[in-house]
């Protein structure tokens, strides 16, 4: 395992910091709506533009070629600038566009990662279903084939953005005379096809960014299966691989950031007897917790990351991230509101303030399998324990 960095990775992450230090956007990043759509796609262009979008990403298809190291080192001075959240285009760019580059027949690659990387096609994810979500092979969302084409009927549910995506990464059941985990496909869904029915559904962060999405007759063509027909249960473990490791890297960065702002926000806020909220003792101690918590979360990436460089892909112990992750957030936004006090009160929205990210902290040990599904990954292939019943 070789955690250093070269002389080369030094030139790189100076020119990275020189380039996001004159690009970076100014002003926040709206909370919702078509604002928020058009802000993404245009920081997505101007990185784009400028030579930094799809770090590790193959150059025929757009992307710089570099190694996941530089990707991190990417990742680290994108926080540390202060960069927007990637928004809309998370899915195309962390795991729909990776899956694709692993599974998908060059004709697909071709079509859809230049716009990708572009920020000319956004995607969604059609995974969970009501009743199939943690056992996420018990789909039922149905499509049969009829000549060159998929006719899909069912219903998907928190499928993040789909309001404004052009393509889908959907898993559909083709095979319902086998076991339940060899009769799936993974498809791409055009959004805009006949039969496709949109639900945006409001959160308690006070957004739209998840989403019901209906499918009446919806026919794709067989040319759309990615990995082959059948075969959607290996491909989803290649897209989830991407969702729990390299996926969120740039989250797992941004929260040492986090942790700083909310030091310097315990630093400046008084409790009731006058003093800074930094001098009470227990909130003292959590948040030096948290530092070395933060600190850990860095080098277990670190170590990932070296072995992502080897292997390829993610292993099953991006779940270990993945779960640490989700709860380190929540612990350090539910922090958040004891240093606030009753100012904690006041809803915020997750791109300023503290109480709008707190609201959201919960979907990070439910998205992307929940903290059960990853305690069982860790269990059974890190450790090798055996199955639970």
């Amino acid at each position: 395992m070789n955690l250093d960095f070269t002389i080369e990775d030094g030139h790189f992450r100076a020119q990275v910091r020189d380039w996001l230090q004159t690009n970076v956007p100014r002003h926040h990043r709206p909370a919702d709506g078509p604002e928020m759509r058009d802000f993404d796609i245009a920081w997505q262009r101007r990185q784009y533009d400028g030579g930094w979008a799809g770090i590790a990403w193959p150059t025929e298809y757009g992307g710089r070629g570099l190694s996941t190291i530089q990707q991190l080192i990417w990742y680290e001075e994108y926080a540390r600038a202060g960069a927007p959240y990637v928004g809309v285009n998370f899915v195309g760019l962390l795991h729909g566009g990776p899956t694709l580059i692993a599974n998908g027949d060059e004709a697909q690659k071709a079509a859809h990662l230049p716009k990708i990387l572009k920020g000319e096609e956004m995607w969604c994810q059609g995974f969970s279903e009501p009743g199939s979500g943690s056992d996420l092979a018990s789909l039922r969302t149905r499509a049969v084939i009829d000549g060159d084409h998929l006719v899909v009927n069912g219903q998907k549910i928190w499928t993040s953005f789909a309001q404004w995506a052009d393509c889908q990464e959907l898993l559909v059941r083709t095979d319902t005379e086998v076991p339940k985990h060899k009769g799936i496909s993974w498809v791409i869904c055009d959004m805009k096809t006949p039969g496709v029915r949109v639900r945006p559904i409001r959160t308690m962060a006070d957004n739209f960014e998840y989403c019901e999405v209906f499918y009446d007759d919806v026919r794709i063509p067989l040319a759309n299966v990615v990995g082959g027909l059948n075969n959607g249960w290996r491909v989803a473990m290649s897209t989830l691989s991407f969702e729990r490791g390299t996926g969120f890297m740039a989250e797992q960065v941004a929260l040492a950031r986090e942790l700083e702002a909310l030091i310097k926000l315990a630093k400046e806020k008084c409790g009731a007897d006058g003093r800074p909220m930094i001098k009470d003792d227990e909130i003292a101690r959590k948040l030096a917790t948290l530092r070395a918590e933060v600190t850990s979360l860095q080098a277990m990436t670190y170590s990932s990351i070296s072995l992502n460089e080897r292997r390829g892909t993610p292993g099953a112990e991006a779940s270990i991230l993945r779960l640490y992750h989700g709860l380190l957030t929540q612990r350090l936004y539910r922090l958040s509101l004891d240093v606030l006090g009753p100012a904690s009160l006041e809803l915020s929205s997750p791109e300023e303030g503290w109480t709008g990210p707190y609201l959201y902290s919960f979907s990070r040990t439910i998205g992307g399998g929940t903290a059960e599904i990853q305690r069982n990954i860790i269990a059974e292939r890190v450790l090798g324990l055996p199955r639970s019943r």
